[in-house]
């Protein structure tokens, strides 16, 4: 009994402390007022991408295919974007890889 206790409080924990370390995010958004604060990172002819505290900001004149990945390699969003902005929010700062179309770049929340 104490044995299954345990185990069940180690898997417990271990996946909290994964949870923990995984960026939280609530998914994509369009956006329909733009923010004071952004700082441009890239801009393409048909791409830009934007970020602010906590947010990633994406706008394309046609829809797009994006990936973002922690700078360890784990997927934190794949998503097909349509035109216009979209932001997500990404309450773990830290370095993440941008992957939007054939466009790739480094961020930093």
């Amino acid at each position: 009994m104490k044995k299954t206790i345990l185990i069940s409080a180690v898997c417990l924990l271990a996946s909290l402390v994964g949870a923990s370390a995984m960026p939280t995010t609530k998914g994509w958004e369009q956006v329909k007022s733009e923010y004071s604060e952004l700082k441009s990172i890239v801009k393409d002819t048909e791409i830009e991408i934007l970020t602010a505290p906590s947010l990633v900001v994406v706008s394309s004149s046609k829809p797009v295919k994006i990936q973002i990945f922690t700078i360890l390699g784990r997927l934190v969003s794949s998503e097909t974007l349509p035109a216009g902005t979209s932001q997500l929010s990404i309450q773990a700062h830290g370095v993440y890889i941008v992957k939007v179309g054939e466009l790739t770049c480094k961020i930093a929340i």
